[in-house]
């Protein structure tokens, strides 16, 4: 009889959806099969997958909300269905901060769900469902092996001086420190620098990971000197529906002055900032790109403004500057983003290309000019194959 290959499942635990991707381990590395979504738990939730190749395998579509522990339940029953020719034999978790504690991913057990709980109060909007995931998977398959992967996890090579905040160092000891995140993205585009551009490997490169969540990374031979995001994943540029960078006093003066509740403040911040705040029309870049409203064009053009001045401090941070790599959605298809950004930053020796920057590509390209002293490079990530990865070598350090 032969032998089963073993496959990973990757789950990505949100506030309103699970991401989910299946990885069959073929000569000892990660392959995908399938990966798909349920979205709008709250709701009504559909549910899609898609192969490897980006056919769609299966839609559903439900009229009542659905709990967090039945989507997971839905994708495990799926999979495992789907799968007969493979042997699950570990789930993957995207997990936003670890703290010093763990500084790579880990198989998940009581001391680290721990760990887990005490940083949640920081990212309210993703760690609780995350940590609710797996507590679930424990509940009904204790015979997966778990293992977070952190999105914290790769800005732990920034410096002391990097992780600081000018409070009593007391506070610091308390976990308040610029943690970083949107690491799993970093560490492939780390990954992917050496085979594409060598002196950008060995240098000084700025990685913009603009999505609904946006974040940019100063990394020096490949590793986080520098990163946007510090204590929350709320801090440094504008996002979807985040505020990004903003002065200490405004909550308080909010609480003071207007009465406004600690929730409301949080909800205000995190949920109707950002490009949906300034806007008011919607989160996404798209839609603001379409529109003709001033408002939306003044959104677009505090993002671009955001991000060139986090550009700089980046710039200062790691002493220099090689290269740039745009990544996520709107990084990967927004030529006016790469564009408008490219332009800001000509002062620093950045010269794009406008033909390469419209060119319509799912693959890595470079869309600076050859006569460019700043290489510049459009690179989709891909967070669930660190995870698949790192999954797959915790697996192995185990059995």
């Amino acid at each position: 009889m032969t032998q089963r290959l073993p496959a990973l499942l990757c789950l990505n635990a949100g506030s309103s959806s699970v991401k989910f991707s299946l990885y069959a381990v073929m000569a000892g590395a990660p392959s995908l099969l399938l990966g798909g979504q349920i979205e709008g738990l709250l709701t009504q939730p559909n549910f899609n997958v898609k192969d490897a190749q980006g056919n769609t395998l299966d839609e559903q579509r439900w009229e009542q909300p659905k709990r967090r522990a039945e989507a997971v339940e839905t994708i495990l029953d799926y999979v495992r269905a789907e799968a007969k020719d493979y042997r699950l034999v570990a789930v993957g978790h995207r997990v936003v901060l670890g703290g010093t504690e763990y500084p790579h991913a880990v198989v998940v057990d009581d001391a680290v769900l721990d760990v887990l709980d005490h940083y949640a109060p920081i990212v309210p909007s993703h760690q609780p469902a995350e940590i609710e995931a797996i507590r679930l998977l424990r509940t009904l398959h204790p015979d997966l092996c778990q293992v977070a992967c952190f999105d914290s996890a790769f800005h732990r090579t920034k410096s002391d001086i990097a992780d600081l905040y000018a409070l009593p160092l007391s506070y610091r000891d308390k976990g308040i420190r610029r943690w970083g995140f949107h690491g799993l993205s970093y560490d492939y585009i780390s990954t992917q620098l050496p085979q594409l551009d060598s002196r950008l490997a060995a240098g000084k490169t700025i990685v913009m990971h603009l999505g609904s969540g946006a974040s940019l990374c100063g990394m020096q031979q490949g590793r986080s000197a520098y990163t946007s995001m510090g204590f929350s994943p709320l801090d440094g540029l504008m996002m979807g529906t985040r505020c990004g960078s903003l002065d200490p006093m405004i909550p308080l003066y909010l609480m003071n002055q207007y009465r406004m509740t600690p929730a409301a403040v949080e909800k205000l911040l995190i949920k109707e900032s950002g490009l949906l705040g300034v806007s008011g029309i919607s989160n996404d870049m798209r839609d603001l790109e379409a529109s003709n409203d001033p408002a939306a064009r003044l959104a677009i053009d505090l993002f671009v403004a955001m991000l060139a001045r986090e550009t700089g401090a980046a710039i200062a941070a790691i002493q220099g500057l090689d290269g740039i790599v745009f990544t996520a959605g709107i990084g990967e298809h927004s030529p006016e983003i790469r564009a408008r950004t490219c332009a800001s930053l000509g002062w620093a020796g950045v010269e794009f290309d406008e033909a390469r920057n419209l060119a319509a590509s799912a693959s890595a390209r470079k869309i600076s000019t050859d006569q460019s002293r700043i290489s510049v490079w459009v690179i989709p990530t891909n967070e669930e194959i660190v995870i698949a990865r790192d999954t797959w070598q915790r697996y192995q350090s185990t059995n």
